[in-house]
């Protein structure tokens, strides 16, 4: 059996910027295994990016155009890996928060 992780949430990410735990503190290597975005009344993306604003992209989730239906997505397997950190680009989107370990 694999040895498993404490999962944990960041701190919900308002602006285009490094996601960061409680402290808050920039994550550093880690998996996103879940993902809570609250969109704006229009449609929108977080494009999340490993290493920054320059970074590679790992993936980008879009949302519908409604202020009232949050999206809520399980990354499958162990969770898409970001090995410097986790960066993400919000548009039209109220807040995200990545659940990871």
């Amino acid at each position: 059996m694999a040895i498993q992780t404490d999962v944990l949430a960041s701190v919900p990410l308002t602006t285009t910027g490094q996601f960061t735990n409680q402290t808050p503190t920039a994550l550093g290597r880690t998996r996103v295994k879940a993902v809570y975005i609250v969109p704006s009344g229009s449609a929108g993306s977080v494009v999340f990016r490993d290493g920054g604003s320059g970074g590679a992209i790992v993936m980008t989730l879009n949302t519908v155009a409604s202020a009232t239906q949050p999206t809520y997505m399980l990354i499958p397997a162990q969770g898409a890996l970001f090995v410097t950190n986790v960066h993400g680009t919000v548009t039209n989107v109220t807040s995200a928060t990545i659940f990871y370990g």
